[in-house]
């Protein structure tokens, strides 16, 4: 599971709201993705090196092949072409027999090669589908190349660059491209679109795509138009983006950006903008380059890839259940609100606890709360059988949701049994009518106006009269006791 942070939906509106500068809602928001997935894979694209961690030490997991020794030869690594296609398949994508590797060519400090590894007129797949609540978002292509290495800057106070280091630990780690046609029409949409990609990519195993390792980097190109017109306006690269929640932020400025230079009678530039989260808005970083600009040409040192349709069937076949398709399963299967369905699917793990703690006898409505309220925020997943009794002696009665609570915690923490921690703290509910009848007649005895205030209509009243009963009572099963409470007050 993840913690990368979102921002609430506000709304679906391609049309600029005019967010800065009070400017007319009459600009269309146009928008593609780049998204850059590493897969899982234990080594690089092209050598032996291990992908390593984050936090290595720099230029720890390099080799001769990875840093661009003269004379060294690359092998393609079949774990990261799988993931590719897997990618391509759960996207609909179209399977090619033939493809190829390019080299893409460009100097720059964590480039050693003075070239990457990419792919270009002849990718692993191409036009594929995401579906995105109800509506469909082109995929353009799917394809491999490798990772560059990191630039690390050194600079005073003021970020005022001194030094620079090169980390090549990166350098040569499978990256799958994932890229969309212009279809997003706002900050929500591109937002929600790069989530439901993660989630997909969970699903199928093919990445972990977290955005705080670096895992899963997306890329808007951003234009606006006139609304009514068709041609597109010149687009923006954002680069340097490492949660939804900035992805949403960064948009958004950029978007207004784009409308005040235009409205100011300025011209949009096509260029590589980075994000600031400290300043919260973006920077120019470089002009942006065109495909001419790389001079493509086949990678020579690697041979044509023939991809055998046999195995792509048999890759089609083990994909999992989709997460819309799944979504809609447990909304029919399981009677759940089509929210919390979203929520649960959203995260494989999640969903896979949720079914497995229904089929290991808790009910689903209850399960769902479970694993929406304590334990996706907990970040912890408990097994299947230990949510499953928690959720049962909670809905039966037998502990309170605050004892359920404290029980789930040190189950996890200990591995022990939730039956022997309830009897352990002694958390078992008095359920006995009789026996809870004394304990609520006695608070109201030591609570005349309480009792007098929700007479009198004042119905919050019995929140206080509930309250005394929890200090007097912890073990008093709380449903019974509000209920004899009430019954007792007239």
């Amino acid at each position: 599971m993840s913690n990368e942070d979102l921002d609430a939906p506000s709304g679906r509106s391609g049309h600029l709201p005019g967010e800065r500068g009070g400017h007319p809602s009459s600009w269309e928001v146009v928008i593609g993705m780049e998204v850059h997935v590493q897969p899982r894979t234990r080594t690089k694209m092209f050598c032996g090196c291990a992908v390593g961690q984050l936090g290595d030490p720099p230029n720890s997991n390099v080799c001769e092949i990875c840093t661009g020794m003269p004379g060294v030869l690359p092998v393609i690594n079949k774990a990261a072409v799988e993931a590719c296609l897997k990618t391509a398949l759960a996207l609909n994508c179209e399977i090619p027999r033939h493809t190829k590797f390019d080299r893409k060519n460009y100097m720059y400090p964590d480039l050693p090669k003075g070239y990457q590894i990419s792919q270009y007129d002849l990718p692993m797949s191409h036009d594929g589908v995401l579906e995105l609540d109800g509506r469909k978002v082109r995929i353009r292509r799917v394809h491999l190349e490798e990772d560059t290495g990191k630039l690390v800057h050194a600079g005073d106070k003021l970020h005022m660059a001194k030094e620079s280091f090169v980390d090549l630990n990166r350098a040569g780690i499978p990256l799958m491209e994932i890229v969309s046609e212009p279809d997003l029409r706002s900050a929500d949409e591109a937002r929600d679109y790069a989530v439901a990609l993660r989630t997909l990519l969970r699903t199928i195993g093919a990445s972990e795509a977290e955005m705080e390792k670096g895992q899963l980097r997306a890329e808007p190109n951003i234009s606006i138009r006139r609304i009514g017109t068709e041609e597109l306006g010149v687009k923006t690269e954002l680069k340097n983006i490492n949660s939804f929640r900035a992805l949403h932020r960064a948009i958004q400025f950029e978007v207004a950006r784009q409308v005040e230079v235009v409205e100011s009678g300025g011209t949009v530039v096509q260029e590589t903008r980075g994000w600031s989260e400290a300043e919260q808005r973006t920077f120019s970083q470089r002009s942006k380059e065109f495909a001419e600009d790389y001079r493509y040409f086949p990678e020579p040192d690697l041979p044509p890839l023939e991809l055998d349709p046999k195995w792509i069937e048999a890759l089609r076949i083990a994909l999992p259940e989709m997460p819309g398709v799944r979504r809609s399963r447990l909304i029919s299967e399981y009677g759940l609100p089509a929210a919390d369905a979203g929520l649960i699917t959203a995260d494989v793990m999640l969903a896979n606890l949720f079914e497995a703690a229904v089929k290991a006898g808790a009910q689903a409505r209850p399960a769902a709360n479970w694993v929406i309220g304590e334990v996706a925020p907990s970040g912890k997943l408990p097994s299947a059988e230990v949510l499953a009794d928690v959720v049962k002696m909670v809905s039966g009665g037998s502990i309170t949701r605050d004892q359920g609570r404290e029980v789930l915690t040190e189950s996890l923490s200990s591995g022990r049994a939730p039956a022997e921690i309830v009897a352990e703290r002694g958390f078992a509910q008095d359920s006995d009518e009789a026996s809870v009848k004394v304990i609520v007649e006695a608070v109201m005895v030591a609570n005349p106006r309480a009792v007098e205030d929700y007479r009198a209509g004042k119905k919050q009243a019995l929140g206080a009269l509930m309250a005394d009963v929890k200090k007097r009572a912890p073990q008093a099963n709380p449903k019974v006791a509000n209920s004899l409470l009430q019954k007792l007050l007239g």
